[in-house]
């Protein structure tokens, strides 16, 4: 029986094990079991706080073939290695998927980045996804464990989309001159990390789109699929003291995130080259129509 384990079974990680075929079991964790769904009848759900590993938990990694982390570090660095670093130096897993963020790479005034450019974190959110990073492949070099590092841009897909933001009423057309985003639909997130563990990869890999765009643009584009008129433009600077401190921080970083060694390397294919691809397959599912 393969078994993956997923610390941390968020958006993105719900997703993949709700279509990998890679696998026979698949343990998810979450920081309370109270009140959590199950995310998908072949997941066995067990608590992690992030401070300690209860040992069912650790039992299960040490069983596992595989790992995908996507728990974000903490004050005190990454709770997964923090606290089960001696289990997975143990475990059989060889393949490891660690979910990472482009915001690495800080702001480049929108010129272009791939993984040999050197990150330069702006914030000390992804300074400490940097420093995540960093110590997983220092983990993976001494035990012998393939790390696959994946850098993502902004995620998108089912009920996180421009589609519903116009539908409820939140959308804003936010234009800051010169601002672009990459964006990635987490089916290609799924494809990328099935990938990963098909060869059991190792290094960084970029996840992005085609097409940093503005996204005033894609609001636009999702406004003319619902067939009304898109909300008016609103400059970056009318729009800053009503946005939240990580909005902003978005906003303060501008570049442009090349995806090639994802298609070359990896051999991935995105299903959704850009937002506007992605945007019409949901709204053919009914997204945003209500």
């Amino acid at each position: 029986m393969k078994t993956l384990v997923c610390l941390g079974l968020g958006y993105s990680a719900a997703h993949y094990v709700s279509i990998s075929k890679q696998f026979d079991r698949v343990i998810g964790t979450t920081r309370s079991l109270r009140d959590t769904a199950q995310p998908h009848s072949l997941v066995e759900m067990i608590a992690f706080d992030g401070m300690t590993a209860a040992p069912e938990l650790i039992a299960r990694v040490e069983e596992s073939d595989a790992l995908l982390i996507s728990a974000p570090p903490g004050d005190t660095g990454d709770p997964v290695l923090a606290c089960l670093a001696d289990a997975i130096a143990r475990a059989c897993t060889r393949s490891i998927v660690y979910l990472s963020t482009i915001g690495v790479y800080g702001d480049t005034g929108g010129a272009w980045v791939d993984e040999e450019s050197v990150p330069k974190p702006a914030s000390v959110r992804s300074a400490a996804r940097l420093a995540a990073e960093e110590a997983w492949r220092r983990f993976g070099a001494d035990n012998g464990k393939a790390i696959a590092i994946l850098r993502l841009a902004g995620i998108y897909g089912p009920g996180r989309n421009a589609l519903v933001t116009l539908a409820n009423g939140t959308a804003r057309r936010i234009v800051k001159p010169g601002q672009v985003f990459n964006r990635i639909h987490m089916t290609d997130i799924a494809q990328a990390i099935d990938a990963c563990f098909a060869q059991n990869a190792a290094g960084v890999f970029n996840l992005a789109d085609d097409e940093p765009a503005p996204p005033q643009d894609v609001i636009a584009f999702a406004a003319e699929l619902r067939g009304q008129a898109p909300p008016p433009e609103i400059p970056f600077e009318d729009a800053r003291a009503g946005m939240s401190a990580m909005a902003q921080s978005f906003y303060a970083e501008n570049r442009r995130v090349r995806n090639a060694k994802l298609k070359q390397t990896l051999g991935v294919k995105l299903a959704y080259p850009t937002y506007r691809e992605g945007l019409r397959a949901l709204f053919a599912t009914g997204e945003g129509k209500k």
